[in-house]
């Protein structure tokens, strides 16, 4: 993502002319309410930030409410009511990152340029900052600068980019290494192995026929790579046979690149090398369930990837495997547009990634209804995650008999692993489902492993007594993180850490998660601080049971999963930092005004409470 050179004031945008600023973004989205975060992001583009006039002319423009559209702005946190700096540094805060030494590279960074981590400079050139995860946990520590992606930092690169920065150098000329990507494929199977020219799988599905297509998805017993495991036949057979709403209505397809969970980044590796098999799995699903079109939602995390996508959509509509005619069939149409978020871990949820691609606020919606049934404009919708649909397109060549063969009865096929962490070669490893923590460990050089993360925050964290496990859905289900921690790293930090991700990507909409939280992670900044007691330890438990049961999604009825797991398989981690194992009420006050004391830059003993009282000669 690319930002200007010179941010633009508000009072300079006061006098530009509208025309030169919104009319062409409004004009390319032909002033569609529906594509509001899409204009807000580009003309983001245009002047760095969404100063308040800005706001209220798209609003008049969209005819929209002047509360919707800054309600939408201040939504995502890639999106900015105030100027963020000529130079935005985002460090990826994910636990992997932080064990690597993200944060220290932050606060090195922050002192080379005489800043505040959170704050702009007061030259307007810089702000340095965290987001959640980056989706290059596998050559961290990295970072995004104005949406770019940096990976391998150290010492002698932070100090080279601070430099750059206060040179005020663009970043088309800084060193091209610093932006080096790999795939780090390091084990293939099914999927990765496949090296097919652009559309042979379509042919194949053509070849086929809709209702041939659907029977061989429904042989192949596939289900969603994107952790929920539900079979995809019955998604696209649903969508199928689901009536469209008003004369004009079509059905769509939706692939879920919203990859947010920290620890995954299987689906960039699939963006970034197998965009073709990908694109082939869409237009297989649109052929199959007669939609003419989809929509691949990609994070705002992997904007740097949109320019390479575009490029190659281009070139299949030039090869006749995109718009209409495709393949030279008369009436067989379907099209791909491309939608970037901006910045909300919820949207991930299939509803609320709807709700995004509409325009709003990423809210999950209440079901039933189900997007199959109504999904994308009230139409009948199936939203795929881009292991799902690339998989799609190998069932579409080899059939659904050769992949109910690969796997287990119950989990067919492969899996794409994220690894990283302790291991000695993270990247994507691929396995036929059904293999063994055990094995998977050994392949990476996990030798002194205490504990992995599976799925992700989310997930499900194993000790050393589980390795045993398969990665199957009837066992350790996961949408692709695998996280490894080592004997020396302590697990309380892990699930703290996963405590304040949960509290920063929380949406806000219902009480029990916005509130529940919050609460959860002061509790573990408490206990970290050395001033908890058994009462935040019970209170964690009580916060679990509440959220699971009451979160509007499924976001807040995971947030204590990383906590809970931890509690009850590694306690000591907790305990030895405990001030009591029993609980006695109480409430320090002097601890309570430290807060003040920094603020006032203070420390004398008057500053204290009750201090002052106990000293000869100093007043009360």
């Amino acid at each position: 993502m690319r930002l200007r050179e010179a941010m633009v004031t508000e009072e300079c945008f006061d006098a530009r002319r509208l025309d030169d600023l919104l009319l062409p973004v409004l004009e390319r989205h032909a002033r569609e309410p529906g594509q509001l975060v899409q204009i807000l992001r580009e003309a983001q583009e245009r002047i760095g930030y969404l100063p308040a006039p800005l706001l209220t002319a798209i609003a008049r423009a969209l005819k929209l409410p002047r509360a919707q559209v800054e309600g939408v702005a201040g939504f995502y946190s890639f999106f900015h009511l105030t100027p963020p700096g000529r130079y935005r540094v985002l460090f990826s805060d994910n636990i992997t990152d932080r064990m690597l030494g993200s944060a220290e590279m932050l606060d090195r960074l922050c002192n080379r340029l005489w800043i505040e981590r959170g704050k702009v400079s007061e030259d307007g050139l810089v702000s340095v900052d965290t987001t959640s995860c980056t989706g290059l946990c596998d050559q961290g520590p990295a970072l995004l600068v104005n949406g770019r992606a940096l990976t391998r930092m150290s010492a002698e690169r932070i100090d080279r980019i601070a430099e750059l920065i206060r040179a005020q150098l663009p970043l088309a000329d800084w060193p091209p290494e610093y932006f080096r990507v790999d795939d780090n494929i390091r084990r293939r199977d099914s999927l990765l192995s496949v090296d097919w020219p652009a559309g042979e799988a379509l042919q194949a599905a053509i070849a086929r026929g809709a209702e041939a297509m659907l029977a061989e998805m429904k042989r192949s017993n596939l289900r969603g790579r994107g952790g929920a495991g539900f079979t995809t036949a019955i998604k696209w057979e649903s969508a199928r046979r689901a009536p469209c709403h008003g004369e004009s209505g079509v059905r769509y397809v939706v692939c879920n690149a919203d990859e947010g969970e920290p620890g995954t980044f299987k689906d960039r590796v699939l963006l970034s090398s197998y965009a073709d098999l990908l694109f082939d799995g869409m237009t297989i699903a649109g052929f199959t369930i007669g939609a003419a079109r989809g929509l691949l939602y990609l994070r705002g995390e992997y904007a740097w990837l949109l320019p390479a996508l575009r490029e190659k959509l281009e070139r299949r509509r030039r090869d006749g495997l995109l718009g209409t005619a495709l393949c030279g069939q008369p009436g067989l149409d379907f099209e791909i547009d491309i939608h970037l978020g901006a910045g909300a871990y919820v949207c991930g949820e299939e509803t609320a990634l709807l709700e995004s691609l509409e325009g709003r606020r990423g809210i999950p919606r209440i079901r039933p209804p189900f997007p199959v049934s109504a999904g994308y404009r009230g139409q009948p919708t199936v939203v795929n995650n881009v292991e799902t649909l690339c998989k799609a397109a190998l069932i579409a060549c080899r059939g659904g008999a050769w992949f109910a063969g690969l796997g287990t009865k119950q989990s067919t096929g492969s899996k794409l692993l994220s690894i990283s962490g302790d291991v000695e070669t993270p990247g994507i490893y691929e396995y036929p489902f059904g293999v063994s923590v055990e094995q998977v460990l050994r392949d990476c050089g996990a030798g002194n492993a205490q504990a992995v993360q599976v799925g992700g925050p989310s997930g499900i964290c194993l000790a050393m007594h589980e390795f045993s496990r398969s990665i199957a859905f009837e066992d350790v289900p996961t949408a692709g993180a695998f996280m490894v921690f080592g004997a020396h790293r302590d697990m309380f930090e892990v699930a703290r850490n996963f405590a304040h991700f949960f509290r920063h990507e929380s949406c806000g909409f219902c009480t029990p998660c916005r509130v529940g939280t919050s609460l959860v992670a002061d509790c573990m900044d408490k206990i970290a601080r050395g001033l908890g007691t058994q009462y935040e330890i019970n209170q964690v438990f009580k916060i679990h049971r509440l959220l699971h049961a009451a979160s509007h999604c499924g976001l807040g009825q995971a947030a204590c999963n990383p906590l809970f797991d931890t509690l009850q398989k590694f306690r000591p981690a907790y305990e030895r930092r405990l001030c009591s194992l029993d609980f006695e009420p109480a409430f320090d006050l002097d601890q309570a005004l430290a807060a003040a004391r920094q603020m006032t830059g203070r420390d004398d003993p008057a500053a204290h409470f009750g201090l002052a009282a106990r000293l000869p000669g100093v007043a009360s």
